[in-house]
């Protein structure tokens, strides 16, 4: 699926999958429920296969299933979501990857790839869905949801959580230095902002958060009209960026290569923390000028990373 559709980074575009998770409604009408996928994290949609229940397993585990030479987790979406679906059953798995996790998510219907500008992504307002829902696409006569689907794999599977450790032997100069130095981190998930912020402040950082690229960039602009009016470099004021690549408004690729072409703003170093770091998409992401791009298996080392950056 990723091979077959490729997008050039930094146009603030993206690919998303739309299918249904249908309800019953209070009438017992089957009530049609829309939410999308990144096409980056889809290996590829299957009929649904014969399943193998996990004894105390999840809830909305719905079981494991082989697919080639390996055995995924099943996730049944209407479950998780809470949803009355009666005799409506689902027919279809989507099959995805990322964070070196691969899982299933049953859905009632896949209905079509859509290239969108994320610009056309907002962010969503009083949604429910335990936050759950990372943003939403307004089509022409229906709302489709976007998930925080590292926040439902973690959920289910806490072992695949992010877990990013701080180190114990801080000495206290390097504390103090690090009090310092303003690390900016923009991601639309509240659950990863929570970790990094967590992660980061506990080292010492002071941590600039944004839930979308545009609200960085914003940030940021402000940030160097500061600078620039007390005649400091604009690394008194921000060191750092970290930022996610999927966001609303303005993607992560965009976001670096606003930060690159400006005159003031390109010497920060970027750091692209992103579920899609395959071998091509970091190619692209360093050709926008990001310095690092940061995996789940790197978290463990994330404070020294941002170390090596945040005090040169």
């Amino acid at each position: 699926m990723e091979s077959q559709i490729l997008l050039e980074s930094g146009t603030n575009e993206l690919e998303i999958i739309e299918f249904r998770i249908d309800e019953i409604g209070y009438e017992g009408k089957i009530k049609p429920c829309y939410y999308a996928v990144n096409v980056g994290k889809v290996r590829e949609i299957i009929n649904l296969p014969k399943l193998t229940h996990i004894p105390d397993s999840t809830y909305a585990v719905a079981g494991i299933a082989t697919l080639r030479s390996s055995v995924i987790t099943i996730v049944d979406m209407a479950k998780l979501l809470g949803k009355e679906t009666g005799d409506v059953k689902a027919s279809k798995v989507i099959v995805m990857e990322f964070n070196n996790v691969q899982v299933g998510i049953m859905v009632h219907s896949v209905q079509r790839i859509h290239r969108i500008s994320w610009t056309d992504v907002e962010p969503p307002v009083n949604m429910i869905d335990d936050g759950l829902v990372t943003s939403i696409v307004k089509m022409e006569d229906r709302i489709v949801m976007l998930l925080d689907f590292e926040k439902i794999i973690a959920d289910i599977c806490p072992q695949t959580a992010l877990r990013i450790p701080v180190p114990s032997n801080t000495e206290e100069t390097k504390a103090a230095i690090r009090a310092t130095k303003y690390v900016m981190m923009a991601d639309d998930s509240g659950f990863i902002r929570k970790n990094i912020r967590n992660a980061l402040s506990d080292a010492g950082y002071p941590v600039l958060e944004a839930c979308d690229g545009q609200e960085a960039l914003d940030i940021l602009l402000d940030l160097k009209k500061r600078a620039e009016s007390k005649h400091e470099p604009i690394e008194k004021h921000v060191s750092v960026v970290i930022t996610d690549v999927e966001m609303p408004r303005m993607d992560g690729t965009h976001l670096t290569v606003r930060i690159k072409d400006d005159p003031v703003l390109k010497t920060l170093p970027v750091l692209i923390f992103s579920s899609m770091a395959t071998d091509d998409n970091i190619r692209k992401w360093r050709d926008l000028g990001a310095e690092r791009i940061i995996t789940k298996p790197d978290l463990p080392n994330l404070i020294a990373l941002v170390d090596e950056y945040a005090m040169k």
